[in-house]
């Protein structure tokens, strides 16, 4: 496993991060998560993220019960606040800075996050102030720095004009073969100002796998195919076209000597701005896999010819 530094911060990740969206605390039995977060860890995954929203706090209760005895050292933790908890509690107030950050630490079993992150923009409540929050959550000890996800490219650049407060050390936007667009802005103004990617849905939720067939269901032990994974696999992800494409990336990764996951993942970590890619799984076998994309090297050329047979599958 490789490791890359987060952004300005102290913190060295690993190329592969370990998330728990849909999975943990709700879409995969206990025992086989909990398996997940060993292997992971004993392959030198030291980066794990997840948010309160991640089954309205069930995957961080999961989380502080598998990292219990772990050394809080060895690893990485993230998580984020931003969506609904209740009816009442959303958004980047203060307040709910305040209250979702303690309701985490609680969950999580530890005394700080190492990575605190605003899973969306605000647009109800003053940038100044939920910067405000965030720089009293690190004066606190109760978060090590924070970051982002999917945030539009203006008000990063406000963000980090602020001055006298804290600064974010990571963006997390989706980011894959198939959706390469935080190339355009996202990725150089962040970089700019010290601020590295975590990219989530790397893998196109198991769509760059080459699992799912044009005109074929869906395998039973996929994502597709679960009730409680499924729901954001929308059909235009499925698409014939989609799907098509996919299938003709696959001679190119064997000539990288790579399976189709792992040519998605090390595409995605050919960007110096990336410091994280983070994967969801739910078998230890699937992150086994991808582990071994960390520091592989590849033809730029065969990158190029995926983009180009791409073309139009790309959303």
């Amino acid at each position: 496993m490789q490791y890359r530094q987060l952004g300005s911060s102290a913190l060295k990740v690993s190329e592969l991060a370990l998330g728990s969206w849909l999975t943990y605390g709700a879409g995969v039995a206990h025992d086989q998560a909990t398996a997940c977060v060993k292997k992971a860890l004993d392959l030198g995954i030291n980066f794990i993220d997840t948010a309160n929203v991640y089954g309205r706090g069930a995957a961080e209760e999961f989380l502080g019960e598998a990292l219990a005895g772990t050394p809080r050292d060895s690893f990485v933790l993230a998580t984020k606040l931003y969506f609904p908890m209740s009816a009442t509690d959303r958004g980047l107030s203060r307040a709910q800075v305040r209250k979702q950050l303690d309701a985490s630490l609680r969950r999580l079993r530890t005394n700080h996050v190492d990575l605190y992150q605003c899973h969306r923009y605000d647009h109800e409540t003053p940038l100044e102030e939920t910067m405000a929050a965030l720089t009293e959550a690190v004066q606190q000890g109760k978060a090590r720095f924070v970051g982002f996800s999917e945030w539009p490219a203006d008000k990063i650049a406000k963000a980090v004009a602020m001055t006298g407060l804290v600064k974010f050390v990571s963006s997390q936007p989706r980011y894959n073969l198939l959706w390469p667009n935080p190339e355009a802005d996202v990725f150089p103004l962040c970089h700019r100002h010290g601020i590295a990617q975590i990219v989530f849905s790397p893998l196109a939720q198991g769509v760059l796998t080459g699992k799912y067939r044009p005109g074929t269901a869906p395998p039973p032990d996929s994502r597709a195919a679960s009730a409680a994974m499924g729901a954001f696999l929308t059909p235009d992800r499925l698409s014939k076209t989609v799907l098509e494409a996919v299938d003709k990336l696959k001679p190119l990764a064997g000539q990288a000597g790579l399976t189709l996951s792992q040519f998605a993942l090390a595409w995605v970590l050919r960007r110096p701005e990336v410091a994280a890619a983070i994967i969801g799984a739910s078998r230890p076998a699937q992150i086994e896999e991808n582990a071994k994309a960390s520091g592989a090297k590849v033809d730029p050329a065969l990158f190029l010819e995926a983009e180009r047979i791409l073309g139009p599958a790309r959303q």
